[in-house]
């Protein structure tokens, strides 16, 4: 079964004033959907064609090499994209609670000095990529990026919070002020489904 794009939980000027309804409309619709278009034609007839994206991105070393990029760059950015608009929603933003809220603590010290970290990480990241809040597999947090539309899943993580700070997701807003986008970003980050993918990654 060919990957589908998934409808946005939310309509597309939901996030404003913090994301616009022209960028979400272009991110969603013409980045996102391009992104499955080329991963669905690049798997076409092959073995991987119905796996589910974790599992091809997981181990990208055993695809042909006439597909690999092609699902590294798309596949990527197909996974990417779907995790990006589940963990925002309107109204949201605030802090974690439970189990998230007390593993933050532990990994970083507080919520402050997690916020920091990432944000500092996810806006240095030279050219094209995305900030990632990841659990590992001893079930730890980490904070890391990653360049272009590569995935948390090919180092064997599981990603439960990323910003992508691709000049596409904010510059028709925010121009090259990436820190102010980032900034804006936590604003709608919706830390019940995050908190729900914590708990999912560490079962």
């Amino acid at each position: 079964m060919a990957f589908e794009l998934p409808a946005l939980p939310y309509a597309y000027n939901a996030l404003e004033p913090h994301i616009d309804e022209e960028t979400m409309r272009l991110h969603h619709g013409k980045h996102h959907q391009g992104y499955t278009n080329n991963l669905n034609a690049a798997l076409t007839n092959s073995a991987w064609e119905g796996k589910s994206i974790e599992v091809i991105l997981s181990d990208l070393s055993v695809l042909p090499e006439t597909i690999r990029a092609a699902v590294r760059n798309n596949g990527g950015g197909y996974a990417n994209h779907c995790l990006f608009w589940e963990t925002m929603a309107p109204n949201a933003g605030g802090e974690p609670t439970d189990a998230l809220a007390q593993a933050i603590q532990t990994t970083f010290g507080s919520f402050t000095q997690f916020k920091e970290l990432f944000q500092k990480t996810a806006t240095s990241q030279f050219g094209s990529g995305w900030g990632w809040l990841v659990v590992d597999g001893d079930k730890k947090l980490k904070v890391y990026s990653t360049p272009n539309q590569d995935s948390p899943y090919m180092q064997g993580h599981t990603p439960i919070l990323g910003l992508d700070v691709w000049e596409h997701a904010y510059y028709k807003k925010y121009g090259p002020a990436r820190a102010e986008y980032a900034s804006h970003w936590w604003n709608v980050v919706n830390w019940a489904v995050v908190a729900k993918n914590y708990d999912a990654a560490c079962r």
